[in-house]
């Protein structure tokens, strides 16, 4: 009768024992101690937090006959089990020292014991993770079979080696069977609670990492098209969708630019911003939290409004300047979830480096457009010169050819001055090469021959517009030009897998480095605005064979079906 009280007396202290084991749990000093443990400062804080547990198994102990019963081996074995034999065994030493501290004719046999079970602990830690059975440190039962055997072993330990026997035996006798069951079930309910938030954690996690997925891939790419209303309004609906708040707002750094939810009938985009929440988080670059308790909040619109509570994060653009916010609401009485919160703020980061995607792929756009605008305006005045030099001399001997010469100046520069777009395609441009080597064939007469060789098939492939009028001009400014016999220009196109080879080839053969840089602004800008367009893989090789020829091979991948942007 007295052995079973003295069980539901240590029940009950170990029942004080889970309870403060639960709200622990709760605490992110647990986090560690939910996978197995491996690195030096979570086998540290796996130390600390057993070996509290260690002694306090002690101080919640109760005195039998110069002894005590107690679940002082809780510590141990989960400290061992989950930190491996190092931890355990420090986790032994520091319970065991502190049970030798208070006496009794068992100390010392109890001190030895509670190490032993450390290092046994560690040591079953290190045989399951040396098979691969991580899943074994966590199974409750095992860590309960563990229990009773290092308390049987302890219970052996005593009669073998304290004295004197005979009081040793009756202690033993009366404490055994509490103190196997107490730590038993103790122990696996210890690690219950482990799985049971480990459980929760991995949920919480999965659960995050699902949504935000979700949510980066609906959302992907939208405000890369413009941080303006319209893609503001479907990022807004997307956030509102998946996170189930009461509200989601997106504010540039004037105006509402999108607000779905609760509220959205006076919260109208386009109109000012009022609420000094967002006008402080922009002006401070800090998220905001106005959680309506401790942190009162009320809607600067319409004081009847149903929101109760906001969440304001800055959105960050170039050189991590703010540009505007997100804001998420929730209805009165309505506590923000923790993942809500933080996803918020993740979200915050994705729409950020959208807007700086964006803005970046606006001003490559930008530079693409002014490159088009130099290269309109890159008129070689000796060019112009020459051809009406040579307008002047046709006119006196072949009216005939000097009006063929004068339309083919008006297509050239039609072509140089009114491109309606950045692309065009491959006939376009061959039309106003044309017209530029049609002007410079008269200029050099019998001097110079033109050969095209572009099948029909390629005509309709999309090409950067002035892709080809700068090589030509080089070709002839710094080939044919300098030739004292026949100069001949040929133009070919054809085509390597998916990609278009076009080759503009003189005879020449006088080409040099320099004349790349001499060359003028066109064939430097060439190369790059096929890269910055196609990519890297694509843009200008040069090839030159001394007195033979110099050979400009452009690739760019085909794209026929594309409509011309």
């Amino acid at each position: 009768m007295f052995e079973f009280n003295l069980i539901l007396q240590l029940l009950q202290q170990m029942c004080v024992y889970l309870v403060i084991a639960y709200l622990l749990s709760k605490t992110p000093l647990f986090i560690p101690v939910m996978q197995v443990t491996v690195h030096l400062p979570h086998k540290s804080l796996c130390y600390l937090i057993f070996s509290f547990f260690c002694i306090m198994g002690t101080y919640f102990s109760l005195e039998i006959e110069d002894t005590l019963a107690n679940t002082r081996a809780i510590g141990a074995i989960l400290g061992g089990l989950l930190g491996g034999p190092t931890v355990g065994l420090l986790v032994g030493i520091t319970g065991g020292v502190h049970r030798y501290t208070l006496g009794g004719v068992t100390a010392e046999t109890c001190m030895f014991a509670t190490i032993l079970t450390g290092f046994i602990s560690g040591m079953v830690h290190y045989f399951l993770m040396k098979n691969r059975r991580v899943d074994l440190i966590y199974n409750p039962f095992v860590v309960a079979v563990l229990a009773i055997l290092v308390e049987s072993l302890e219970m052996l330990m005593i009669l073998i080696f304290s004295k004197p026997f005979d009081v040793v035996f009756h202690t033993v006798k009366i404490i055994a069977a509490p103190m196997i069951i107490a730590n038993s079930v103790g122990a696996a309910m210890f690690m219950r609670i482990l799985l049971d938030r480990k459980a929760m954690f991995e949920k919480y996690t999965s659960a995050f990492s699902s949504r935000a997925l979700k949510i980066a891939s609906s959302t992907d790419g939208l405000l890369r098209n413009g941080f303006n209303q319209e893609n503001s309004t479907k990022v807004a609906y997307i956030i509102y969708k998946e996170l189930g708040v009461g509200a989601v707002s997106i504010t540039d750094r004037e105006k509402i630019l999108a607000f779905i939810g609760t509220g959205s009938d006076h919260h109208l985009p386009g109109t000012p911003i009022t609420s000094k929440a967002s006008l402080q988080s922009i002006d401070a670059d800090e998220v905001k939290y106005l959680d309506g308790i401790h942190q009162p909040y009320q809607c600067s619109l319409n004081k009847n409004c149903r929101l109760g509570s906001t969440l304001v994060i800055p959105l960050r653009g170039e050189n991590n300047t703010v540009v505007g916010t997100i804001k998420l609401y929730e209805v009165k009485n309505t506590l923000f979830s923790s993942i809500n919160r933080t996803l918020g703020e993740g979200i915050a980061s994705l729409l950020s480096a959208q807007i700086l995607a964006g803005q970046n792929e606006r001003y490559k756009q930008l530079l693409s457009q002014t490159e088009i605008k130099l290269l309109h305006a890159q008129v070689n005045p000796h060019f112009l010169f020459n051809a009406l030099n040579t307008l002047l001399a046709v006119i006196r001997r072949d009216q005939l050819q000097a009006s063929s010469l004068v339309q083919n100046l008006s297509t050239f520069f039609r072509k140089n001055l009114k491109r309606p777009t950045e692309i065009v395609n491959l006939s376009d441009e061959l039309e106003h090469i044309t017209a530029y080597l049609e002007i410079e064939k008269m200029r050099f007469m019998d001097k110079l021959d033109i050969v095209v060789d572009v099948p029909a098939k390629f005509q309709t492939v999309h090409l950067p517009a002035f892709s080809l009028q700068p090589i030509v001009e080089n070709a002839i400014k710094h080939g044919v030009s300098q030739m004292i016999g026949k100069g001949i220009v040929t133009i070919r196109a054809y085509q390597h897998d998916t990609v278009l080879m076009l080759e503009v080839e003189d005879n020449a053969g006088m080409y040099r480095e320099e004349h790349k840089d001499n060359g003028g602004l066109g064939i430097n800008l060439v190369h790059k605005r096929i890269q910055i367009r196609y990519g890297e893989q694509y843009g200008m090789q040069i090839h030159c064979e001394p007195d033979c020829y110099t050979r400009v091979v452009l690739t760019i991948p085909i794209e026929q079906d594309k409509s011309i942007c």
